[in-house]
């Protein structure tokens, strides 16, 4: 009888040349579809990134433009007038609150929110300016501190609306402040009113001495009528 030979124990089992080339080719072709899909969905999803980072500043925007106005107090401009200090247009309002800010003592200032243009298009900005009862000389007060609250492609439009309940798209030299104020903003490149759009009531809307009058018209009316002090002045002259 023969005996058996013994194996070989440094036989080492793997890949042979054609199978590593046939993996190579498999990853590759998985990574380029891979790299594929990535292109494809990238753009939206920054696309994505930018309208919600977007849309997040045009709420934060709105919401401390809704408490500016909502702060609105019943201030007459002078001595020689009972109207309050409160110019609204469409593109624009004018008013006094009491001041706000961490560099700001106590007060009242003059709230200005105006559209201006830029290099970007129309730009809603906030500025702000210390409240002094104007003279017959009119000084027009400093506007200072600018604050961005709505940048193109957005628009915002203004609307007034008194007891009446009726919108207006201005709000002058009037006896009351408005009861609320709309908000409307617009698309600049196709005018569409987007979901957005808000309004806020205006907390004080008559003056001290109207709210515990009688009768709320005799009080109003009674606004129309020139002050003591202008009548004085009208006198001396």
């Amino acid at each position: 009888m023969t005996a058996r030979q013994p194996r070989n124990s440094t036989t080492i089992a793997g890949f042979t040349l054609l199978e590593a080339l046939v993996a190579t080719a498999l990853m590759g072709m998985i990574l380029a579809a891979l790299a594929t899909i990535t292109a494809q969905w990238l753009p939206n999803w920054n696309r994505g990134i930018v309208r919600v980072q977007r849309d997040d500043l045009v709420a934060l925007g709105l919401d401390r433009l809704a408490a500016d106005l909502a702060a609105a107090e019943f201030i007459p401009a002078s001595r020689e007038t009972r109207k309050p200090f409160f110019d609204g247009a469409n593109r624009s309002v004018t008013f006094v609150r009491t001041a706000l800010g961490p560099n700001v003592g106590p007060g009242l200032q003059i709230v200005r929110i105006a559209e201006v243009s830029s290099e970007r298009g129309p730009t809603l900005v906030r500025t702000q300016a210390p409240f002094v009862p104007m003279t017959n000389d009119r000084v027009q007060p400093t506007f200072t501190d600018p604050v961005v609250l709505l940048r193109a492609p957005y628009r915002l439009s203004f609307s007034y609306a008194g007891v009446d309940r009726n919108w207006r798209e201005d709000w002058r030299q009037q006896v009351q402040l408005p009861k609320a104020i709309k908000l409307t903003v617009r698309d600049a490149a196709t005018q569409r009113t987007l979901s957005i759009s808000t309004a806020t009531l205006i907390h004080a809307e008559l003056p001290v001495e109207c709210i515990v009058a009688k009768s709320l018209a005799e009080c109003l009316t009674s606004l129309l009528q020139p002050s003591p002090s202008a009548e004085g002045a009208k006198s001396r002259s």
